[in-house]
């Protein structure tokens, strides 16, 4: 019998594990120059929490959420985003009482959506997302985005396309909801079944939809530009100022939509526009959702944040031709010629790796030309030669593997002249 793995998922092996190591590492570094501290939550929750987060009218609630039953009947699901987990976390663990804040997160981990796999799109992928919860300020929604704008650039990203909207406050929601009803229910007839549903629920998810994206009643349908009132606009010019005086550029899309229903005020996506990216060029997502802590039993608190994909990052990446600077080589590959060289090399190479130098050596009982191919495979920096008759001498043979430089050191001295 074979198994093979599930329709959608990945197996990361070593080689490219790296790649991703990389970029986890480098999300992690920045969001320390930002200040955010790292969150872990559960990779499953109570289902309510994602159908109260992410929103009943949303397809993952709908479509494509893991949900199971445990042994006592409970309904479980796993977690297909990472906002709805922080944000329980927040007002569990209460966070917003904490002196400083706003309280500024950041998750890196697997999520699980059950979609048609393509490229870039799996069932189980890994998210990087960062959470700023506490403060009302468009500096604040200026700075999510920096921050990731910052990441992608970090790591050679260049094709880059950053999109911003206003989804407006609950008035210019309201008014705007009312607004796309009148529009689209005359004819909601001719739309699929899920844009039917949405006409009540959620009626600017209609704008989102890629069945009737080329209705002619798209191209008309109203602008949530007109219904925004004087503070939501404010507040919008605000963070279009703060990005600008960033050197961050942006083209306003009034008809961006983000697919979760906790979003207002500012989303924004950022895109590739790398030739042969891919039909999928959303890189990143996210916005405000300043009434969800509240929806979770928690203080009025204001929050915004974003989610991307690290498969697609690596897509991004691959499209542009971007080599990431990933050290693959060894500090010293130690070869061993007799049993009793063999033996003194197990605490050689250990002594070398608690110096905090990378070695390794041969367990295959392989000859010395072998090894010395297994050297070059690990690309060694340094190649220590230990025979009988060096035992004998106390002393080890090392070849510089850059220069060919080869000298004989004290088999004591290995580790401080590898350091040297």
């Amino acid at each position: 019998m074979s198994f093979q793995i599930p329709r959608g998922t990945q197996d990361i092996l070593p080689g490219d594990v790296e790649r991703w190591q990389y970029i986890e590492n480098t999300a992690r570094e920045i969001c320390r120059y930002y200040q955010y501290k790292e969150i872990r939550t559960p990779i499953f929750e109570h289902t309510e929490i994602f159908q109260r987060g992410v929103g009943e009218s949303t397809d993952i609630v709908q479509k494509e959420m893991y949900t199971f039953q445990d042994r006592k009947g409970r309904s479980m699901t796993l977690r297909p985003e990472g906002t709805a987990s922080t944000v329980r976390a927040f007002v569990e663990k209460k966070l917003y009482a904490q002196p400083s804040q706003p309280t500024k997160l950041y998750y890196i981990g697997p999520m699980f959506r059950y979609e048609r796999p393509q490229t870039g799109r799996f069932r189980q992928f890994v998210q990087f997302g960062v959470e700023a919860l506490g403060s009302n300020s468009p500096a604040m929604d200026a700075e999510v985005i920096s921050l990731a704008m910052e990441l992608y650039r970090t790591v050679g990203l260049k094709k880059l396309k950053l999109i911003i909207n206003s989804l407006g406050d609950a008035d210019s929601r309201k008014a705007h909801r009312e607004a796309l009803i009148a529009h689209f229910e005359p004819r909601i007839g001719e739309f699929c079944s899920d844009c039917q549903k949405r006409l009540q629920q959620n009626p600017l998810r209609i704008l989102d939809c890629k069945v009737d994206r080329n209705h002619e009643l798209m191209a008309t349908s109203p602008s949530i530009m007109d219904y925004l009132n004087e503070e939501s606009r404010a507040y919008f010019n605000k963070v279009q100022q703060y990005l600008t005086d960033l050197n961050i550029e942006f083209t306003v899309d009034p008809n961006l939509v983000r697919g979760l229903d906790y979003y207002n005020h500012t989303a924004f996506e950022i895109m590739s526009d790398a030739e042969g990216f891919g039909a999928i060029t959303t890189l990143c997502g996210g916005g405000r959702y300043n009434g969800l802590v509240k929806d979770f039993g928690g203080p009025e608190t204001p929050g915004i944040g974003f989610a991307l994909s690290i498969e697609r990052f690596l897509a991004a990446l691959d499209a542009e031709n971007v080599e990431l600077p990933i050290e693959q080589s060894i500090d010293c590959f130690v070869v061993a010629l007799g049993d009793k060289a063999k033996d003194r090399s197990v605490s050689l190479v250990y002594e070398l790796r608690k110096a905090g130098l990378t070695a390794e050596k041969d367990y295959e009982d392989k000859k010395m030309k072998a090894q010395f191919k297994a050297a070059d495979r690990y690309k060694a920096k340094f190649v220590a030669v230990l025979g009988e008759d060096e035992l004998e001498r106390n002393i080890i043979s090392v070849k510089n593997m850059e220069t060919g430089t080869q000298v004989e050191v004290l088999i004591d001295e290995l580790t401080a002249y590898i350091k040297a």
